[in-house]
Order: C-alpha cells, then sequence, then structure tokens
C-alpha cells in the first residue's frame, strides 16, 4: 500500500525501521542535517558516518553525494533523500544493502543484534529500548537466533521496498 507523503498521518500499529513514513524520514533527514538549514552537505554526511562508526574515503563519499544530488546543487535536500531511501534497484543493490547492514553490525560478526540496532538507531535519534528491538529483529528473524543476518536484511529490505511502492 502506497502513503501519501502528504500526510501527516502514520502507523503505529508496525515498528519500521526502514524508512518507511514521510515522518521517519523528515526524523533522520534532520539528524543528518545538524545545521538545520534543510540540506545535506557532505561535511554533514561525513559526520553523520563517523558517529556510526563508518570511515568513508573522500571520493567514495563524494560519489555518494553525486548520486544523491540530483538537481546538481552540491546539497541532499528532502526530496532527494526520500528518494533514495525508497529506492531500489531490480537486484537489490546488494553493495549499497551490505554497507547498511555493516553500519548497524557494530561488532563485525556477521548478523545485528537487538543491542546493536538499540545503539544505531538512538544514534540517528530515534529513541527505542533493547527490548523493542528485540521485537523489531523478532519480525524478521527467519531462522529463530535472535539476531538479524545479511539474508534475513536483505529479505527485510526488498520486503520493505515492495511495501512502500
Amino acid at each position: 500500500m502506497a502513503t501519501n507523503p502528504n500526510t501527516e498521518t502514520t502507523t503505529t500499529t508496525k515498528s519500521s525501521v526502514y524508512l518507511g513514513d514521510m515522518d521517519e524520514l523528515k526524523t533522520v533527514f534532520t539528524r543528518f542535517d545538524t545545521n538545520g538549514d534543510g540540506k545535506i552537505s557532505v561535511t554533514e554526511l561525513d559526520n553523520i558516518l563517523r558517529s556510526l562508526g563508518s570511515t568513508v574515503p573522500k571520493d567514495e563519499l563524494q560519489r555518494v553525494m553525486e548520486d544523491l544530488d540530483t538537481d546538481r546543487d552540491g546539497f541532499i535536500n528532502l526530496a532527494e533523500f526520500a528518494a533514495f531511501c525508497r529506492s531500489g534497484s531490480a537486484d537489490g543493490d546488494v553493495s549499497e544493502l551490505r554497507e547498511a547492514f555493516d553500519l548497524y553490525d557494530k561488532d563485525k560478526n556477521g548478523l545485528i543484534s537487538a543491542t546493536e540496532l538499540c545503539q544505531v538507531l538512538n544514534t540517528l535519534g530515534m529513541k527505542c529500548s533493547v527490548e523493542e528491538c528485540h521485537t523489531m529483529i523478532k519480525s524478521v528473524d527467519s531462522d529463530g537466533d535472535g539476531n538479524v543476518n545479511f539474508e534475513e536484511f536483505k529479505k527485510m529490505m526488498n520486503n520493505n521496498q515492495a511495501n512502500s511502492n
């Protein structure tokens, strides 16, 4: 079911980590837009990625900016950010999904635990408890180990993409 980005209604019956609605997009965008000017600069993008424990080389960071900055003004606005968050390629863009997965997998063991999920979400300003994260993980944990592996993450992200269209 498609959501109308112009409505202020949010669904509270299902927790979503995957930026499925405009309120969540705005919240995350605001965390990236640290100076509050309505756009994300390359410096702001670099700072948020560093706060999540990712060190992206300058040339790669510039490539990401060029990919996202569709109006070529040197910044990422909310519409460009939303388009990126809701986009997906035919193959699920495995390399970008892997990069996203790796941001959550803090201990680099190939699994996202409830503690890791909670840590990242709280860093992004989405206040939640470890127990809430356990519930979120349970909804996608197909092998029942209490964690999200890359295959589960990929399936979840692809399902979320299908649901947002």
